[in-house]
């Protein structure tokens, strides 16, 4: 650098000894003129070049690069040196720009880019179908102005961790079904992940349908069997200790099947109303005195139940669903608890949000079971599961009530020492 500030002022230097040289030969006015003309030359050339740079700038390319000496030359090799370096820099990310590009276009989901606004910076072709986007005019868009279902705004702009997928149908295409998640990252962007779902969601209103059908199928012939098994069990003339143990057996395992065909039954209707739930205002005191008697019907005094009301809160929900829920809550402890366990049933608040709770000081559940709890038939023991009489769906209707009324399941156990199962509610769903 300092070379090269040196030869710029070669020039100078030179003009100044000659300009000193021409005062001893001659008088001070020559030489003055002479510096003047010799830097009027020089600002002239270095104008010029300066001239030539600036229209070289306003269309910078490597062919067009002006021609200079001296020091002017080096000036220009320097420019043509970064010039290239930046252009191959600028190819370069084109090339990977471009690699990304099509990546994301063959991925299988659509994603978006929304900034913190909800505005729309970047989407693949996929999700520009999925949301029937326009690749230029909706860019920077707010996407609640192109998406306006009630359900994906309030998805959007729900303060949670969005663990949960939203399953929606796109307003302008009746025919698909999407499942949309969202995923936060650098700072204050999201990526909105959809996956066109429409086949399996056919597939899986095929499985309800079949399960819901053979399931009215099997009651019919159940409600006739059960019938003549307490027709036979009232017969005077049946004394044989082996018939009554038969038909004893054939009556247990019969409420069992009925039981299991209730569930199923509730499962496919929930399964199955995709709409909205008919909201009413639910006295909590009132339901949760009836779940405790049920609660003590069920465990036949075998198990020490206790109420904790410690709010007055009321609920925005559906009395039924919210009855069913509760409990087969209470009932799974009640059944995987042993005889003399306490079972503590609680409603109270967890700062301004509903809380309900089952606690008991039953058998517990190894951690590595506890993600698969909600899944429909799944059991920890099967051979344990079978003499509680368990039906294995109490926990996915608990999980699919939970989800209609936006509530969060929340499962806290310890092998050996009990279990916790607390139904977390929204704070909307407070009746003031």
């Amino acid at each position: 650098m300092h070379d090269f500030w040196f030869r710029v002022s070669i020039p100078v230097w030179l003009g100044g000894a000659a300009a000193m040289l021409l005062w001893g030969i001659f008088s001070s006015t020559v030489a003055l003129i002479f510096m003047l003309v010799l830097l009027l030359v020089v600002m002239v050339y270095r104008a010029r070049q300066l001239f030539k740079l600036g229209q070289w700038m306003q269309d910078a390319r490597l062919e067009t690069i002006p021609e200079a000496d001296g020091i002017w030359d080096e000036v220009f090799s320097r420019l043509y040196r970064m010039v290239k370096n930046h252009n191959q820099t600028k190819q370069e990310l084109a090339d990977e720009l471009q690699h990304i590009e099509q990546a994301t276009a063959a991925l299988p989901e659509g994603v978006l880019i929304l900034n913190e606004s909800n505005r729309i910076e970047w989407s693949n072709p996929l999700s520009q179908q999925h949301f029937d986007l326009h690749p230029i005019h909706d860019e920077m868009q707010d996407i609640t102005y192109l998406v306006r279902q009630p359900e994906f705004i309030e998805y959007l702009n729900a303060e949670s961790d969005f663990s949960e997928p939203l399953v929606m149908r796109p307003a302008r295409h009746d025919d698909m079904v999407l499942s949309i998640k969202l995923v936060p990252y650098g700072g204050n962007k999201r990526l909105l992940i959809s996956q066109d779902i429409t086949q399996l969601e056919r597939i899986e209103a095929m499985r309800r349908d079949f399960v819901a059908n053979v399931s009215h199928e099997l009651r019919t012939p159940l409600t006739v069997v059960s019938g003549f098994i307490e027709n036979l069990q009232d017969m005077p003339n049946l004394e044989q200790e082996s018939a009554r143990r038969a038909l004893q057996l054939m009556t247990a395992q019969t409420k069992r099947m009925e039981s299991l065909v209730s569930d199923l039954l509730t499962l496919s209707r929930l399964e199955n109303d995709q709409g909205p739930i008919s909201d009413e205002p639910v006295n909590m005191r009132d339901l949760l005195n009836e779940v405790y008697q049920d609660g003590m019907s069920l465990s036949s005094g075998q198990h020490a139940i206790k109420l904790e009301i410690g709010s007055e809160l009321s609920l925005l929900g559906n009395r039924d669903e919210l009855h069913s829920a509760f409990v087969n809550l209470v009932s799974n402890a009640i059944r995987y608890t042993p005889q003399g366990g306490e079972i503590l049933v609680r409603w109270f608040k967890r700062g301004d949000q509903p809380i309900f709770s089952v606690q008991d000081s039953g058998i517990g559940i190894n951690a590595q079971h506890l993600p698969r709890l909600t899944e429909r038939f799944y059991r920890i023991d099967r051979s344990r599961s079978r003499e509680t009489g368990g039906t294995g769906l109490g926990l996915a209707i608990v999980k699919h009530i939970s989800i209609r009324h936006q509530a969060k399941l929340e499962i806290m156990s310890e092998e050996g020492k009990g279990s916790t199962f607390t139904l977390v509610f929204p704070i909307k769903r407070v009746v003031n």
